[in-house]
């Protein structure tokens, strides 16, 4: 069951209402209310989905442990928004495999046999010393400009009324203009809108008229109901018209996520984009706006349609998406699963930190017809798992002896002292034949002196925790994460590392 709980405004709000401090009741969303009118701002109607973090789990009794690969980085910037705003975040806006994998890390690239590569590092855990850090790094491969192949955007863009407002509607057209500028004659651009009703704004246009497209999305005004259903329908069947065999055919999706008429229940609005995601169709969903951002439909959008979510806070994060991550637009390794297999011997228990929604059943790591997170151009997906040596004892849920199932103890491997075997398995962008690879962690794997990246990686999900006031926060304070992220910066090329440690400061300071 997932919560309700409201953040109610003293003051005016209380002599309005007659309501002092907060009330909750079940919904089937967590959603936060603050002010209404108040200082000038609309009611909060922003709405998350319930968080509940990965526990420990036994290595003896779960030696496995699944999950899709993730590029989403939309958490990152609602809480930055949230914190240039004075204000700490709900706990549920804070999901911490967003926060690993909003930053750029230099990790190698790919060789010939794979479109993505695979690297693990393990060192001791900054927050509870007496446990190990597992960093797990998948890197995509980068197209270079010239070798990109052509391109079939259709721009899905929400003008409904509650779209209006410098961050939304006019932001969009200030995002979409810095991806126009990056497209040649090969490429083509088509608009869909939608409000009460779904339309077709621009028909298939080559990329070397920014004028032409610049001219229709700035001739875009916000008003009434949102029907996001047929703006997605439409779209879709726009891109197929325009399909590019061998090209990149992608909806980009710029809402709220507030849609209200037509398909708008969040289980309805998946099953469509499940529906259409076999047409070769990927889907990018892009985040706008504060005070009734529907982030619980946005992110099961993304997950469900062969997409990734992103939120654009400012001109600068669409600078980062649309330009120096503009290649990633382009597949280049479809339904990435990661499984990790710990040995018992070395691992007393284990936690993976983040990837809640992402988590699948271990049977599921082969079986090609589940569904999971694709990777563009240049991506990287970053995991933390937090391991308990054997001989340091943890609380866990115990599910009491086994009869059957008995660890094999007598097992070379168990005996090699390799502490765990990551697999990743990937389908390569053009067929549905899988393929594998794996790496060993041997005994002598954990370091005393990690890389920069797996310092920051690790500052930023100290910080998600700390924000989320999770249980298993440990010693981290805002300080601890604060010294670790500066002395992680490295070559901090755009200042985002930079920025994040300017976040935790402001974070400390609200906390007071």
């Amino acid at each position: 069951m997932k919560i309700l709980r409201s953040y109610c405004a003293l003051g005016l709000l209380a002599a309005t209402i007659g309501l002092v401090g907060c009330t909750g009741g079940s919904i089937s969303n967590y959603q936060t209310e603050r002010e209404t009118k108040v200082a000038g701002k609309d009611l909060n109607a922003e709405e998350y989905n319930r968080i509940v973090e990965n526990p420990y789990l036994t290595a003896k009794d779960h030696p496995q442990s699944t999950f899709s690969t993730s590029v989403d980085t939309a958490s990152y910037s609602i809480v930055r928004r949230f914190l240039n705003g004075n204000q700490l975040p709900p706990a549920d806006a804070v999901r911490i495999a967003d926060f690993i994998n909003s930053f750029d890390y230099a990790y190698p690239e790919p060789g010939n046999d794979h479109p993505v590569a695979l690297g693990l590092e393990m060192a001791p855990c900054p927050w509870q010393l007496q446990h190990h850090l597992l960093k797990i790094a998948v890197k995509a491969r980068s197209i270079s400009p010239g070798d990109m192949p052509a391109r079939n955007f259709v721009f899905l863009i929400d003008t409904s009324g509650s779209m209006a407002g410098d961050e939304r509607l006019p932001l969009v057209k200030q995002s979409l203009e810095l991806l126009v500028h990056q497209l040649g004659e090969r490429d083509r651009v088509s608009i869909v809108t939608y409000a009460g009703d779904a339309r077709l704004v621009l028909a298939p246009t080559a990329g070397n008229e920014p004028k032409k497209i610049m001219s229709a999305i700035r001739g875009l005004v916000t008003g009434g109901s949102t029907n996001g259903g047929g703006g997605i329908t439409l779209a879709y069947e726009q891109a197929r018209k325009s399909f590019i065999e061998g090209g990149v055919n992608r909806v980009i999706l710029a809402t709220d996520g507030d849609f209200n008429v037509g398909v708008s229940s969040e289980g309805d609005l998946v099953r469509l984009v499940e529906k259409e995601r076999n047409s070769g169709v990927f889907l990018t969903v892009l985040g706008y706006g504060m005070g009734n951002l529907k982030d619980n439909k946005l992110e099961q959008l993304a997950h469900h349609g062969n997409g990734h979510y992103g939120y654009i806070d400012t001109i600068d994060e669409a600078r980062r998406i649309f330009v120096d991550q503009g290649g990633a637009l382009a597949v280049v390794a479809r339904d990435v699963k990661i499984q990790a297999e710990f040995n018992h011997r070395q691992v007393n228990a284990y936690r993976l930190i983040g990837y809640e929604s992402r988590i699948m059943r271990n049977e599921d790591f082969r079986n090609d017809a589940k569904d999971a997170g694709d990777m563009g151009s240049g991506h990287t997906c970053t995991a933390l798992y937090e391991i308990v040596p054997v001989g340091v004892s943890i609380p866990v849920q115990n599910a009491g002896e086994l009869k059957y199932q008995k660890a094999a103890e007598d097992a070379p491997a168990a005996k090699s002292g390799e502490w765990l075997t990551v697999r990743l398995r990937y389908k390569p962008v053009d067929r549905d034949d899988a393929k594998e690879l794996a790496v060993v962690l041997p005994e002598q794997g954990v370091t005393t002196r990690p890389s920069d990246d797996f310092r920051f990686a690790a500052a930023t999900a100290g910080f998600g925790m700390l924000l989320r006031d999770s249980e298993y926060k440990g010693s981290a304070t805002f300080q601890s994460i604060h010294d670790l992220a500066v002395n992680a910066a490295g070559n901090d090329r755009n200042g985002s590392r930079s920025e994040f440690v300017r976040l935790v400061d402001k974070a400390r300071q609200l906390k007071k």
